[in-house]
């Protein structure tokens, strides 16, 4: 299948149509293990462990090519077959180096989520931008329009030199992106975004459409008002945040949306194998949430569990959740991933861990 026309006029609206989740889960043997799969919408099978391809774009540090690419062959050998990425990622960078090593070892197999709702432009700025990114050259600009959705999903499909990818996420849409914008992009988002990602996925472009945001708030927005058969939500349900349990996750579950997480190590604050990194959803982490983060590191210090992998392991055992995406930067980063995923946890630590007050009463646990 080619390109999607892009040309006005090109796709009409489609129709209003369900989806759901399966709690099928299967097996992907590999080289060094098996990693588990479930699935989207009756037919996208994620591994349980995916790969997080936002740092691949340089995000906060520069990434050589040699270590991108190895970061992505040992992400293969060791049964990773999701990978997501978005233009956002590098203005680019990141797509394009995940199609080049997925390309150049006929990937068999990958799964791969990528994002619309932005166009990279060029631009004069020569530094890290505010967004984080240590490219040159070029940045993004948010457009939900069908013709913006049509440009941006396009010139991907070139960069991850693909037909189609498998899942197809509206980015960033919520009021602390967009602030005084929000309803206006919020309205975009539902009459014109939405529609063309949804039309996409009839024509065979996608197999499944749903947002990828940072803001829990956005998500019960919009669940009632759209069918979505996903949501990466980056940072609202971990270890240290569980008060969207009785919203977001709960909603999702019983809507049957499948729910992929990020940031679960919360911008690398339980990320450290012996204590607290310093920040917290992008930026430095106040002492009331350092806190926090320190009584957890001690809890699974006295039963020698690292706190990675509790964190990893936590949010795959909620029913709704089908995959978790750390950001794998380097091999190491991703061999260590596998360790978590995989590695052996009492069940005393989440006894404990829940009579601190550090887990919700209701929280699911491994």
């Amino acid at each position: 299948m080619g390109h999607p026309p892009t040309g006005p006029g090109a796709l009409q609206l489609p129709q209003s149509r369900s989806s759901g989740v399966t709690g099928m889960i299967a097996n992907v043997s590999s080289k060094r293990g098996t990693l588990a799969q479930r699935r989207i919408a009756d037919a996208v099978p994620l591994t349980a462990l995916g790969f997080g391809a936002a740092v691949l774009g340089n995000l906060y540090a520069e990434v050589s090519d040699a270590v991108a690419d190895a970061a992505i062959e040992v992400a293969l050998e060791s049964g990773i077959r999701y990978f997501d990425t978005a233009p956002h990622y590098g203005y680019g960078l990141s797509e394009s180096r995940l199609g080049r090593a997925l390309a150049a070892r006929s990937a068999t197999g990958a799964v791969l989520s990528t994002k619309v709702g932005r166009l990279i432009v060029p631009t004069a700025n020569d530094g890290v931008q505010s967004d984080g990114f240590a490219v040159t050259g070029r940045r993004s600009v948010f457009d939900y329009s069908r013709d913006g959705i049509l440009r941006s999903f396009e010139s991907s499909l070139r960069r991850l030199r693909r037909q189609r990818v498998e899942v197809l996420l509206l980015h960033d849409v919520g009021q602390m992106t967009h602030g005084r914008h929000h309803e206006s992009m919020l309205r975009q988002a539902l009459e014109e975004a939405l529609p063309t990602m949804r039309r996409l996925k009839e024509m065979g472009s996608c197999l499944a459409v749903g947002i990828g945001v940072n803001e829990s708030a956005v998500c019960m927005e919009l669940m009632g008002r759209c069918d979505l058969d996903c949501i990466l939500l980056a940072g609202r349900y971990t270890l240290l945040e569980q008060q969207t349990i009785n919203t977001v996750m709960a909603e999702a579950h019983r809507r049957k949306i499948a729910v992929i997480i990020g940031g679960a190590f919360n911008s690398g604050l339980l990320a450290g194998a012996t204590e607290p990194g310093t920040t917290y959803n992008y930026g430095p982490a106040d002492e009331e949430t350092s806190e926090r983060a320190r009584r957890m590191y001690a809890i699974c210090s006295s039963l020698n569990v690292d706190v990675g992998a509790a964190a990893l392991q936590f949010v795959l055992a909620h029913p709704a959740v089908v995959s978790v995406i750390p950001g794998l930067r380097s091999p190491d980063e991703v061999r260590t991933a596998v360790q978590r995923v995989h590695a052996q946890i009492p069940g005393r630590l989440w006894q404990e861990l829940r009579a601190a007050g550090l887990l919700l009463p209701d929280s699911p646990t491994p």
